[in-house]
C-alpha cells in the first residue's frame, strides 16, 4: 500500500493531533509511525500513513484544506514501498533512489550520547555518520540540567541504517573517536535488521 509522509508545524494547542488524525482516518488511511513534540510554543511532528492509491489525491487535498484553515502548516510527500521504484504522481514527490536504498539496508545501529552541551555536537557526529555512508533513520535530542552541577547536558539517541557491506567496527571506532574529541559519552549497539 502506498505511504505518505506528513510533516506538520504550528502553534501548540490542545486538539492538533486529533484534527490531523481525523483527516487521516476519514480517508481510511492507517497512521503507521509518528514522532511529535512540543518545542517551545510550537508543535512539530512527522507522520507516516498508509493509504489506498485511489484515496491519495483526496487525502492530500483534505490535508491542504486543514493546513489553510488552521495555523498548522502541513507538507506532504509520497513515501516509497520497499523494493518498488516509483515516478512522480499526484503532485507529490516520489523517489526511486530511496526505494533502492531501503532494499540495500540490512544493518541497524542505535547510538546514544550524552555530554556537556555546546554548539557542533550534532554536526560533528552526523558528519562522521555521513562520511561512512550511513543514514540517520531517527534522531531524538534534548537538553537538561545535570543533577549535581546544574550545567546543561545534551542527550541524543539516533537509529542508523547502513548497507550490508559497511565495516561496523570501523564505524564504531570513528564515532568513538569523535565522541572522545567532543568529550561526550557514546554507547553504540549494532544489531542485524
Amino acid at each position: 500500500m502506498p505511504t505518505l509522509v506528513l510533516t506538520a508545524i504550528g502553534d501548540e494547542r490542545p486538539g492538533l493531533v486529533e484534527e490531523l488524525a481525523a483527516v487521516v482516518a476519514a480517508r481510511g488511511a492507517s497512521w503507521d509511525r509518528s514522532s511529535m513534540a512540543r518545542l517551545g510554543s510550537k508543535f512539530a511532528g512527522i507522520v507516516e500513513v498508509s493509504v489506498s492509491e485511489d484515496e491519495i489525491e483526496s487525502l492530500v487535498a483534505d490535508l491542504a484544506e486543514l493546513s489553510s484553515a488552521d495555523a498548522l502548516q502541513i507538507h506532504v510527500e509520497q513515501g516509497v514501498e520497499q523494493g518498488v521504484e516509483q515516478g512522480v504522481e499526484h503532485g507529490v514527490a516520489r523517489s526511486g533512489a530511496a526505494a533502492a536504498d531501503l532494499a540495500a539496508v540490512d544493518v541497524s545501529f542505535t547510538a546514544s550520547l550524552i555530554g556537556q552541551d555546546r554548539p557542533g555536537i550534532v554536526h560533528e557526529i552526523s558528519r562522521e555518520i555521513a562520511a561512512a555512508g550511513v543514514s540517520i533513520v531517527e534522531l531524538r535530542t534534548a537538553t537538561m540540567s545535570a543533577p549535581m552541577s546544574a550545567e546543561t547536558l545534551f542527550e541524543a539517541t539516533a537509529t542508523l541504517s547502513a548497507p550490508r557491506d559497511v565495516d561496523r567496527q570501523e564505524l564504531a571506532e570513528r564515532l568513538e573517536a569523535i565522541a572522545d574529541e567532543l568529550m561526550v559519552d557514546l554507547d553504540i549497539e549494532v544489531t542485524p535488521a
